[in-house]
């Protein structure tokens, strides 16, 4: 009966990550709920709570992780309510919080039966990601792999919890202040009521920038590949 309850302890725990997700989902995506989780429906409770603004949308954008809200729209609505520098570091914060919670919900909730799962080959590929969890973290982050996901999807394997926490530190540093530096400084261009100033230097370099942010995938990419080429001449 003891084997059967060391047995059963990580098939439920599954199954309770399992219930989570879908409830999650379905609360955003298909509940009535999903009325006040829209960009407009948000800003506008956010603006209305004045100084605890701030607080509050770290809060939402927390729980926005755990639940599934798309980050983009977390993202943009950071920006265009507080600005290209404020909105990023409200955004980073809450981004980061947000994924180290889905981390430990994955961990505890799915690592023991994923575990239960892996063979010898998968084994490897789980002991390897525990020997460089910072780098294969900021890799993927840099890779612009799908955010939530992952923050589940890491906590079931190997990786320990604070590299994990600095590769999505630091990876998603780039990509963050760059989307929440192009919509907030179009916002202030576009709240100056001058046309003009949507060509000054600021729009134009974030605009740069953004386009640029869509090849730095494609770049890593090439020079993985150029690294590993060298390695096999070597």
């Amino acid at each position: 009966m003891h084997d059967n309850n060391k047995k059963g302890g990580p098939l439920l725990k599954m199954a309770l990550l399992a219930m989570f997700i879908a409830a999650a989902i379905y609360l955003v995506r298909f509940s009535p709920a999903r009325q006040y989780l829209t960009a407009q429906q948000l800003g506008l409770f956010l603006e209305s709570v004045g100084l605890w603004a701030p607080l509050l949308f770290v809060v939402i954008y927390v729980v926005g992780v755990c639940l599934f809200l798309p980050g983009t729209l977390l993202t943009a609505m950071g920006a265009a309510l507080f600005g290209p520098y404020w909105g990023f570091l409200y955004v980073w914060t809450g981004a980061m919080i947000g994924a180290g919670f889905a981390f430990l919900i994955g961990r505890y909730l799915g690592r023991d039966f994923a575990a239960s799962l892996v063979g010898d080959r998968l084994k490897r590929f789980d002991d390897a990601i525990e020997r460089n969890g910072f780098a294969t973290v900021l890799y993927l982050r840099l890779m612009y792999f799908p955010f939530t996901p992952m923050n589940f999807g890491m906590g079931l394997t190997k990786v320990r919890f604070w590299d994990y926490l600095a590769g999505t530190a630091l990876g998603i540093l780039v990509g963050t202040f760059i989307f929440t530096f192009f919509v907030g400084t179009l916002r202030d261009a576009w709240t100056g009521g001058q046309w003009e100033d949507l060509l000054n230097w600021q729009v134009l370099l974030s605009l740069f920038l953004f386009i640029f942010s869509f090849f730095i995938p494609k770049l890593l990419k090439l020079a993985k590949g150029t690294q590993n080429v060298s390695t096999i001449a070597l």
